[in-house]
């Protein structure tokens, strides 16, 4: 029931969705047809190398809506009713987390779209799609119960959702734009054990029909360890914010 409710404000305000998908689908745009032909990041399209980057970064840009609906809902009373409710105390928090799936993937369906008509293609298999499709939707997961935790605890409207904005500048740090290997020494360091590179490489790799290496494990690594984390953090938050 809670999660229908929050599927009807998305629905009936799908110009979120859109909203998340034009910041990444402009960046696309910017870093193929203006800057792409200066940066060398090996052969084929530079839209194949760059899609996987810009497919965190929709993510990261969607779940600040997380915490700001989740902030809303804090302030206006909603969960205080929730809790009289004989419901699962964290069943409020799932609502939203779930939502928040939901949008990302259309998000990210929207993305791979413009990415198809820019000339990305991928001559990977079902399998290797599927596991393009778990990754993205574990590093979902992940950060949305990440954004779950200011959603609770913010202030204000404006702290509620600005703390996505280093997670969106994170993978310019990373290998999503540029191979590592170009970066100078401290930066490269960074950029090489970051969570976002190996989560891109695997990304990456799956699309263009190439072995994944470590790099997965490393990846599925950072994703859960960052989901189970947020996830005790946030559900203890709410837990004392009902007592």
């Amino acid at each position: 029931m809670l999660t229908r409710r929050s599927l009807t404000h998305i629905a009936r305000s799908f110009d979120t969705i859109v909203t998340t998908a034009v910041t990444p689908i402009a960046m696309m745009l910017l870093f193929v047809y203006v800057f792409g032909g200066a940066i060398s990041a090996g052969t084929g399209p530079y839209v194949n190398y760059l899609l996987p980057g810009i497919l965190l970064i929709t993510v990261a840009s969607g779940i600040s809506y997380t915490a700001f609906r989740l902030f809303q809902d804090m302030q206006g009373g909603i969960v205080e009713r929730f809790r009289s409710m004989p419901i699962a105390r964290s069943a409020a928090l799932w609502a939203h987390v779930l939502t928040s799936l939901v949008a990302n993937l259309i998000s990210i369906a929207l993305v791979i779209g413009v990415a198809l008509l820019m000339g990305f293609r991928s001559g990977a298999g079902v399998r290797a799609w599927l596991g393009v499709a778990g990754i993205l939707v574990l590093f979902t997961l992940a950060l949305t119960w990440v954004a779950v935790i200011p959603g609770l605890t913010a202030s204000s409207v404006a702290g509620a959702s600005a703390f996505s904005y280093p997670l969106i500048f994170l993978p310019f740090i990373s290998s999503a734009f540029v191979p590592t290997a170009t970066m100078p020494g401290p930066v490269r360091w960074f950029a090489e054990y970051q969570p976002v590179t190996s989560i891109v490489n695997t990304l990456r790799a799956l699309l263009a029909q190439q072995s994944v290496g470590a790099d997965v494990w490393v990846a599925l690594a950072w994703c859960v360890g960052i989901l189970i984390a947020a996830f005790v953090a946030a559900v203890a938050i709410y837990r004392r914010k009902a007592a």
